[in-house]
């Protein structure tokens, strides 16, 4: 099972990034996800994705267009709880908390996002959103109590100074120790490298785990040789990123040293999904061991979903 962690679609531009072309619509996220992905040699796609808004429309407008507080947040999760609904076979929710709204209320949205529509995870954008997040603590933690409360995943975008270096986080992380935290981007994104942090952090830190996107392909094979297998998760940043570059990523694991260190395939179908799986209470699947195999597989799940 291959599941994705880090996915943005919108139907509106991307207000920070402002990328070219159309919106990245849930529609594009979906046909993009059926691949096909080659693997190994065989044909796959990715099963299931976490959604969310991009970040540059969760930055704080409180009180434009006469939305405030509890509702500014609905309006700006309402395109990720739409998709959710619609495709709730493909896409898990990932609400963004963003502490400018109001602490409680960003806190009562992770609750009723996590009751009424299922979502998972709850994403901080330090640098987005302009807070220190060693320093504001008291900002994070009614959401970061939330999360222990319902058994969220939280992840952590990180590679961007100057708040979203992932040992800022260390605060945070060790006073809440059953929230499972995900080094998002593995610490590299447009500010910096920083993945030895992140590597360091899981080593150490039982509820720290790594986010694949972005890291350096040499390092990869270097902190899969250390790191326990649950550790690492696959996430792709999708857009603007594509998806099947990050796969490859942790493909070439398979292949033999010096690039890959002969990972088996039970292993990288974990860090595929298997592992995200485990963590929130899907039943996880082998990889397919033969092309034929993938390529009944693909058959299948289409033919399901032109019958639905």
């Amino acid at each position: 099972m291959i599941i994705d962690l880090s996915c943005y679609p919108t139907k509106i531009p991307d207000l920070a990034w402002r990328h070219d072309g159309p919106p990245f619509t849930g529609e594009r996220l979906l046909k993009m996800m059926d691949g096909p992905f080659w693997v190994n040699g065989k044909p796959r796609r990715i099963d299931k994705a976490f959604i969310q808004p991009p970040q540059g429309n969760t930055i704080y407008t409180d009180g434009m267009g006469n939305l405030t507080g509890r509702e500014a947040i609905r309006d700006y999760m309402a395109y990720t709880v739409e998709l959710v609904q619609r495709h709730p076979d493909r896409f898990i929710g990932c609400f963004v908390y963003n502490p400018r709204y109001g602490t409680e209320n960003g806190a009562a949205e992770i609750e009723h996002h996590a009751k009424e529509y299922g979502f998972k995870m709850v994403q901080l954008q330090a640098n987005m959103h302009a807070y220190r997040p060693d320093r504001a603590l008291d900002w994070l933690r009614p959401a970061l109590r939330k999360c222990a409360d319902l058994g969220l995943m939280v992840k952590l975008h990180t590679g961007d100074g100057p708040y979203s270096i992932p040992t800022e986080f260390y605060p945070i992380i060790r006073e809440f120790p059953s929230v499972p935290f995900i080094m998002a981007h593995f610490g590299v994104q447009t500010g910096g490298v920083y993945c030895f942090e992140p590597y360091q952090m899981a080593l150490d830190t039982p509820n720290v785990y790594c986010e694949s996107g972005w890291c350096l392909q040499s390092r990869i094979v270097e902190f899969a040789k250390e790191l326990p297998k649950e550790k690492i998760l696959f996430g792709s940043d999708t857009p603007p990123n594509e998806p099947g570059m990050w796969l490859r990523l942790l493909e070439v694991l398979c292949h033999e040293p010096p690039q890959g260190l002969n990972l088996d395939e039970d292993t990288l179908e974990d860090y595929f999904g298997n592992n995200v799986a485990r963590m929130i209470g899907i039943e996880p699947t082998p990889p397919p061991r033969t092309k034929e195999e993938a390529e009944a597989y693909l058959r299948d799940v289409k033919a399901s979903a032109e019958a639905a």
